[in-house]
């Protein structure tokens, strides 16, 4: 393989890393607001 090759390899490697840690925060994000949504709504009916 080609050095130019490897380093697009690398290169791609390091950006799928960096977007999948990208997602998992915005889903623990969403978990969370969600979380503090239904407590509000359990306290305002209860």
């Amino acid at each position: 393989m080609s050095q130019k090759g490897k380093a697009r390899r690398a290169a791609r490697e390091a950006r799928q890393e960096k977007e999948g840690k990208q997602v998992i925060n915005w889903i623990f994000g969403a978990l969370i607001l969600l979380g503090i949504i239904y407590v509000v709504y359990a306290v305002a009916t209860a």
